[in-house]
């Protein structure tokens, strides 16, 4: 798994009744864009993920102006 500032890491759910989470990636602290992940989901909850099985990064596409 790689991943770069500003990618979104998606966790799916493990339970039926269970929603998706989705953190903004802001620092990736392994090697060439290795886990762990420093992220902010979207409640503001910070944390340093290890991501597993569940997990997949979502490449973040900048806006284009107009």
């Amino acid at each position: 798994m790689k991943a770069a500032v500003g990618d979104q890491l998606h966790v799916h759910s493990r339970h039926v009744d269970e929603a998706d989470r989705v953190a903004e990636i802001l620092e990736v602290r392994g090697p060439d864009g290795a886990p762990p992940y420093y992220v902010r989901f979207s409640d503001g909850h910070e944390s340093l993920v290890y991501p597993g099985s569940d997990c997949e990064v979502e490449a973040h596409v900048p806006h284009q102006g107009r």
